[in-house]
């Protein structure tokens, strides 16, 4: 990344949309780049609720799966319209092709890769999973980790997710890579 000393600003040109499993630390990697690059942090999950009144659990009891896909979907695309900045979105946002189309022509997407017993320390006992109240969530969150990993792959960017790093290292490695690989999304001006 540019060198501190240079003092040099760090420009954000395009949106960039953090992807991958529940659990990969979209949210608080997003929320500690966004701080680091000086630009917004939106969660698409969270503007979702706002917009609803009521809770991704909720959501899916009331309305289902599709209808709350329909919604991101919706809440992506205006968040892409918007002024670059940091988002997080929900762990099947990037399996709508859709979805990735609109990405890919207006942002940057990142997946935060992690291993799957990363995964599952970092989500088995929040209950604000939807998609894993079900008898078996190991065997659910392995089953949505392998269906969906190929389809995370297509992200422009992969950032591992591991244990032990901290938020600072997660955010500044992820400027790292954009900042070498594309110079059309993050960009030094003096």
């Amino acid at each position: 990344m540019a060198d501190q000393s240079t003092r040099n600003r760090l420009i954000l040109r395009k949106t960039v949309v953090l992807v991958g499993m529940m659990g990969a630390g979209k949210t608080a990697v997003g929320r500690t780049l966004a701080a680091h690059l000086g630009v917004p942090f939106r969660d698409s999950d969270h503007e979702i609720e706002q917009a609803a009144n009521m809770s991704i659990a909720e959501i899916f009891a009331r309305d289902g799966e599709p209808f709350f896909r329909r919604k991101e979907s919706q809440v992506i695309e205006r968040l892409l319209d918007g002024t670059p900045l940091v988002l997080s979105t929900g762990g099947g946002a990037f399996m709508s092709e859709g979805n990735r189309r609109m990405i890919s022509d207006k942002g940057v997407s990142v997946w935060l890769d992690a291993e799957l017993p990363v995964l599952w320390n970092r989500v088995r006992h929040k209950d604000s999973r939807p998609l894993l109240r079900t008898p078996d969530p190991y065997g659910t969150l392995k089953a949505l980790h392998e269906t969906r990993a190929p389809v995370y792959a297509l992200a422009d960017i992969t950032v591992p997710s591991e244990a032990g790093r901290s938020l600072d290292e997660m955010a500044r490695l992820v400027a790292r890579r954009l900042y070498e690989t594309r110079p059309d999304v993050l960009e030094t001006v003096p």
